[in-house]
């Protein structure tokens, strides 16, 4: 398992040493950890500013502004949430006013995708695309993306999982209200798919110990991507009936009871006997950021000592030999974030600090010596530098930082 990560090396925690700017630049990734949060906010801000740049360069001007993937996990709709989440915290209109332009782009080549989900489908597409447009104060473009989200109709094949299924257009009505107002999406038309969702977790899972299982392809998942994990974490935003919140209790117990001795957990229902993945799309850092919004909605201590059970995991393998938010160390970070904001212990602010450290330091050098994988799309949000980017933005304001289409 060990050359699926780096061994982490760094302590669990040191405190912040005050330093001058002089003992501080080009100094090496221990010195790092040391940094006041100012001084690191300074560089991870021009890191970030630099790979926006570049991400921006490689992914819309050079490719004289065509867009042959459209999606939010490895196409143009990334470059576009990058640029949003850089406009949301350092204000640059450039940034929106590009967003704007490459939605546009991206509605094009979407108009004869089936997919209808934020991540992969068009609905992120029509949901960036009107929150963006109110930013702009552009009254016809809010409008028309809000009607071509509206026309979005849900196949009955559809599975149920996040990055094709009926959750993952949940989430884009979610992104909708949280944005334009609670009745955008009214809770009606999103009662309707969760009546769905309900109704097939409970009859796959009438054999079983789970009171909720799901399928995808066959496969019984428990991660973020296509699975429980991810399925519990958006029903979790969603106004439950008492049996259905229960449902979902007993399944994330069902999972904690049945995780590995190591803490992490199963990528799917069958393979019991594969403690490997420690990614967010398969095994305990979505669980840790599904467990902590559960400990937040429950009120459960059970819940908040799973998390922080999981994250354990993540410090220790989850410094990933691959430079993504799905599964990368970008995304991995997020765990700790997550948790620091739920506690406000600054351990776990550290440990965002250290995995983020780690990038800003020697990403770049192990992505061109080849030791660390830069994704099969090298400059998408959720297998390339783009996730890396958002993490470098995110942790100029950590206290409001989300793991991007799963954290609203």
């Amino acid at each position: 398992m060990a050359d699926r990560f780096f061994p982490n090396v760094m302590p669990d925690f040191v405190p912040e040493k005050a330093m001058g700017d002089d003992e501080v630049v080009g100094e090496s990734l221990t010195k790092a950890l040391f940094m006041p949060y100012q001084l690191l906010s300074e560089q991870l801000k021009c890191a970030a500013l630099d790979l926006k740049e570049a991400i921006v360069m490689e992914t819309w001007e050079l490719t004289g502004q065509r867009v042959n993937d459209f999606t939010l996990y490895t196409g143009l709709l990334g470059t576009a949430f990058l640029l949003f989440r850089a406009y949301q915290i350092m204000k640059n209109p450039k940034d929106l006013t590009l967003c704007s332009q490459i939605v546009k782009g991206c509605d094009f080549a979407s108009h004869n995708s089936r997919n209808v989900t934020f991540i992969c489908g068009k609905a992120g597409v029509y949901a960036l695309g009107a929150v963006v447009s109110k930013e702009l104060a552009d009254a016809e473009s809010l409008n028309y993306y809000l009607n071509q989200f509206r026309m979005i109709r849900l196949s009955s094949n559809l599975p149920d999982e996040l990055l094709y299924g009926r959750v993952g257009y949940l989430w884009a009505c979610l992104f909708l209200n949280k944005h334009l107002g609670d009745d955008t999406i009214p809770a009606s038309s999103m009662r309707e798919v969760i009546n769905e969702i309900m109704k097939n977790g409970r009859s796959l899972a009438r054999r079983g110990r789970s009171p909720l299982m799901f399928e995808w392809y066959g496969e019984k998942y428990w991660g973020a991507a296509h699975g429980l994990a991810g399925i519990m974490r958006v029903l979790m935003e969603m106004e439950l009936k008492p049996d259905e919140a229960e449902d979902v209790k007993g399944t994330l117990r069902y999972m904690i009871e049945n995780r590995f001795h190591s803490g992490n957990y199963p990528a799917a229902e069958e393979d019991r006997g594969r403690d490997i993945l420690v990614h967010w799309c398969h095994g305990a850092p979505g669980m840790a950021l599904t467990l902590t919004k559960a400990a937040k909605v429950f009120g459960n201590e059970e819940f908040q000592q799973a998390a922080a059970e999981a994250a354990e995991v993540v410090w220790k393998r989850g410094l990933l030999r691959r430079v993504g938010i799905c599964h990368g160390i970008s995304g991995n970070a997020y765990v700790f974030l997550s948790l620091y904001q739920a506690t406000g212990k600054a351990e776990y602010l550290y440990k965002a600090k250290a995995f983020t450290c780690f990038l800003l330091d020697k990403g770049h050098e192990l992505i061109a010596k080849g030791e660390m994988h830069g994704g099969d799309c090298p400059y998408s949000l959720f297998e390339g530098i783009a996730g890396m980017a958002y993490l470098f933005v995110d942790m100029l304001e950590p206290s409001g930082a989300r793991f991007p289409a799963y954290e609203l």
